[in-house]
């Protein structure tokens, strides 16, 4: 198993020492994913009342602006390892400071979509091949909520700090305010102002403001308290984009296997693409749970190997990657019992059905594979190792591509795509086994 081969088997004083750690860190982190989808539900059932023109605006909108914003996912995942080292190096001002050169490079890359997103929502909304009807929607949607995309990036920086600082707690109660904030602002300004759709846009946006300016209330509090200075450093600013460069690599690939393989869905039939849209809504669910651990793993890792504990290092990785498999299993087993209940809760359609059960079955069977690959992933980006994870993921998008892309010409189905995707997962999983069985990734100090 990874991990195993690096150092003994821990006593059980110590798997209870790293189990309090992994459950403390990751049920809250659980929580703070799960309430992200939740805006989006929150705007779908609140425009969706406007009608279907509205509705199908509101989803192209949001698909353009989940793009844009899962982009920068790198800004929590580079800052919560950068932060984490130098906690436990034990300089909590240089964790700090560390955090505040994540923000403002945050505000930056806000400005810069801004920029784009503002004159180009016409022609991005036509790419998509929007209707007639439905464009407007889409466009004025995506106009106003753009303007609370720095928000949205200084909300993923802080909670980097505030992760890196082994605290997932606040970024829990931070997203919960946020859901419960946005779902009444959505209400009143749709309903009672009557200003339709461009009242869910504001709402959200106002309810990502209060959320980053609840995350910056707590940074600056800790900034002041340790003495860390809140102005723009150039040279700070300049090691996170380069620190998260690698982690954009990664992100980019995985969207592209995620596109590629919608696509190869799309030509199978109208049956198999809505299979296939019910099927990839559980699977980035499940990836909630399984994320919530590597989200720990980032934070505990990052800690270890800012010390210069090593072996705790190991024992941590190797701890996290059974908890993985553990839960893998554990979610696979409920997807196989759970696939006759599920399927009614999207469609009654008997042939979407019938493409979809088999296809949810290969999911099932790929949980505890996935457990081990999310595990890993926040280990490696918890030690700095992007450089590694972006290779690995460019690897990993030359043998899913070809795969995928001859499926409709073999004559494979639904099942063949999702046979596909667990064969990415698997290649995922031995170039990350490769790379924690070598050791090389444990590089200690508070900077890498």
């Amino acid at each position: 198993m990874m991990c195993m081969t690096q150092a003994p088997v821990a006593p059980k004083a110590a798997r209870r020492r790293h189990d309090r750690e992994i459950v403390a860190l990751a049920v809250p982190a659980f929580g703070a994913l799960i309430a992200e989808p939740l805006f989006l539900m929150a705007d779908t059932a609140i425009v969706g009342h406007l009608g279907t023109a509205q509705l199908a605006g509101l989803g192209v909108a949001s698909a353009l602006l989940a793009t844009a914003v899962s982009i920068f996912v790198f800004l929590a995942y580079a800052t919560t390892a950068a932060v984490a080292r130098r906690v436990g190096a034990g300089d909590l001002q240089a964790a700090i400071r560390q955090g505040m050169d994540g923000i403002w490079l945050a505000l930056l890359l806000g400005a810069a979509v801004i920029a784009v997103f503002l004159p180009a929502a016409p022609a991005l909304v036509e790419l998509f091949g929007t209707s007639d009807t439905a464009a407007p929607y889409a466009i004025t949607y995506l106009r106003i909520s753009a303007l609370g995309i720095p928000a949205m990036l200084v909300v993923l920086a802080a909670t980097g700090v505030l992760r890196g600082l082994q605290d997932t707690r606040t970024p829990l109660y931070v997203a919960l305010a946020g859901f419960l904030a946005n779902a009444a602002l959505n209400a009143g300004l749709v309903y009672g102002a009557d200003l339709g759709i461009a009242g869910s846009a504001w709402g959200t946006v106002i309810a990502q403001i209060g959320m980053a300016a609840a995350y910056l209330v707590v940074v600056v509090r800790g900034a002041r308290k340790h003495g860390a200075s809140l102005r723009p450093d150039i040279a700070g600013i300049r090691a996170c984009a380069q620190a998260g460069a690698p982690l954009l690599v990664r992100t980019l690939s995985l969207r592209a296997i995620l596109m590629i393989a919608t696509a190869v869905a799309a030509r199978l039939g109208d049956a198999d693409i809505a299979a296939h849209q019910i099927i990839l809504s559980l699977w980035s669910l499940l990836a909630f749970a399984l994320d919530a651990i590597a989200i720990a793993g980032q934070a505990i890792i990052g800690r270890y190997l800012g010390a210069g504990d090593t072996q705790g290092a190991r024992e941590a990785c190797r701890r996290m990657v059974e908890w993985g498999i553990a839960v893998g299993v554990v979610l696979g087993g409920l997807v196989i019992a759970a696939r006759p209940l599920f399927l009614p809760l999207f469609t009654s359609d008997s042939i979407v059905h019938d493409a979809a059960l088999p296809a949810l079955l290969m999911v099932a069977l790929s949980q505890p594979i996935c457990g081990v690959v999310f595990v890993l992933d926040g280990v490696l980006m918890g030690a700095g190792d992007g450089p590694y994870l972006a290779r690995a993921m460019l690897l990993t998008l030359a043998v899913f591509a070809p795969v995928a892309l001859l499926i409709p010409a073999l004559g494979g189905g639904l099942t063949a795509v999702w046979a596909a995707m667990t064969l990415m997962m698997t290649v995922r999983m031995l170039t990350l086994w490769l790379r924690t069985r070598s050791g090389r990734w444990i590089v200690t100090g508070a900077t890498r």
